[in-house]
């Protein structure tokens, strides 16, 4: 390992596999706030089941980690504990699918110290050379799984755009640390753009790898990459099973999804129009009508079934 180019990042002092490289890109999935679904980590998953992913850079995760906010797991064997699952924050020098090397940043969302962590990576992307970052997230938003996917593109070039933005107007909303890396990135003169796909919100607790190959098909543009997205389909497919075996059985939650379907067609000729997307007075589904029975739906279908109805 090379000496820290700063205090909170240690990067690896020689790594020939990018000698040549003219154009590389580094993505980024950061998990916590930005990951509804967990779709940018089932992303990040499967980029990384690609092929050998040596870590190249790793992050001081003690400095930027709240510990008792996000308490890790641990394993307590009959009279011991081991098999501490310890955070970490790390780049990981991945190939896509043609050959390609790219570089992947992923772990927990920084607690701390957001400037100095802008910062380190800033100090990764000129040591690596890097060309392009390319963000993955997602957001929970009153959208029906049944609709296509909303997307919304950003970048701090306009010209690195690959698609338009859902938005029409200027909104205040709570960042995050992959929203303020891509901002000064660009004060600093590095090409960063990024995508945040739109998440059900009564999936939003759960694992949505349906959400994820939107992401990673946005990425193969920007990023300018090939990722073999089979493995991801095949589970995006049990997903989509999952979720309509639990509504063909639970009538009262199929209604629920149906208003949301006709709620979200009514946004949608209201933004042909060019109105506003959100409704003022319409009352929206909730989480507590449609994402705690989800949750359990799925989470009991790794074990046997304890009863014929899902308990609230």
């Amino acid at each position: 390992m090379a000496e820290a180019v700063s205090r909170l990042v240690h990067i690896v002092d020689d790594v020939p596999e990018l000698e040549d490289v003219e154009e590389l890109t580094l993505v980024v999935a950061l998990s916590g706030f930005l990951d509804a679904g967990h779709a940018g980590a089932l992303a990040a998953d499967h980029l990384q089941s690609l092929g050998d992913a040596p870590v190249v850079a790793t992050f001081d995760v003690d400095v930027l980690y709240d510990y008792r906010a996000r308490r890790p797991a641990i394993t307590f064997s009959q009279d011991h504990y081991e098999a501490y699952d310890a955070p970490r924050l790390v780049v990981r020098l991945v190939r896509d699918s043609g050959g390609t090397p790219f570089l992947l940043l992923r772990g927990p969302e920084p607690d701390f110290r957001w400037e100095a962590f802008c910062l380190a990576v800033r100090d990764v992307v000129e040591r690596f050379g890097v060309t392009r970052v390319v963000s993955m997230g997602a957001v929970p938003m009153a959208v029906p799984h049944t609709r296509p996917r909303a997307v919304t593109h950003h970048a701090n070039d306009p010209e690195l755009l690959t698609g338009a933005s859902p938005w029409r107007s200027e909104i205040r909303v709570p960042t995050s640390v992959q929203a303020l890396l891509e901002l000064r990135l660009g004060e600093w003169g590095h090409a960063a753009l990024g995508y945040t796909v739109h998440i059900p919100h009564y999936l939003a607790q759960m694992d949505y790898p349906v959400a994820s190959i939107s992401l990673l098909e946005n990425l193969e543009i920007g990023g300018r990459m090939i990722v073999d997205l089979t493995g991801i389909r095949a589970k995006a497919a049990e997903c989509d099973a999952e979720i309509s075996t639990f509504l063909a059985e639970h009538a009262e939650v199929a209604e629920v999804v149906t208003a949301l379907e006709q709620q979200y067609d009514t946004f949608q000729r209201a933004e042909s129009t060019g109105a506003s997307l959100l409704a003022s007075d319409e009352p929206l589904p909730t989480a507590d009508d449609l994402g705690r029975q989800f949750e359990q739906f799925l989470a009991g279908l790794d074990g046997p079934p304890e009863g014929d109805q899902i308990q609230e």
